[in-house]
């Protein structure tokens, strides 16, 4: 999973979690249907990750728990009634996101140090290339012409 419930709390409130989640009463949000709705937004993030990247990812980038969590409010206030503007618009803001990342205009940090220890980091800063193929046109080459 891409977030977890205690991001839902941060990222929303926990008091928009109970409106979505307490259905008892308890003043706690019933877990198994949380986890459900991450589940569910982590498998839909992944239809989308999947077009640029190996699945599963070798850790969970910090660009995907914003639309994780809002995806997965819209599936608790889908399910349970709740649905409010804000939550179809950070929705939707999160599936425009993730389909950038898929065509390749949004970028997520994916780097498995276990894989490539002396890889540089994702967050860093990328090398510069200055060399290229050799030139095609050139004075030598177009005198004449």
């Amino acid at each position: 999973m891409y977030a977890q419930p205690s991001d839902i709390e941060s990222l929303w409130s926990r008091a928009q979690l109970l409106a979505l989640a307490d259905h008892d009463g308890d003043d706690l949000a019933d877990a198994p249907r949380v986890i459900d709705a991450l589940t569910s937004a982590s498998a839909e993030i992944d239809g989308y990750v999947g077009v640029r990247h190996a699945l599963p990812l070798p850790s969970a980038p910090v660009q995907l728990r914003q639309p994780c969590a809002d995806i997965a409010v819209y599936r608790l206030a889908t399910s349970g009634g709740g649905l409010t503007e804000d939550i179809r618009t950070r929705y939707e803001d999160a599936r425009r996101f993730l389909e950038s990342v898929a065509a390749g205009r949004a970028v997520i940090d994916v780097f498995d140090p276990a894989a490539d220890p002396a890889a540089p980091s994702a967050q860093g800063p990328r090398p510069i290339v200055a060399s290229g193929p050799a030139r095609i046109f050139s004075r030598d080459t177009t005198r004449g012409l």
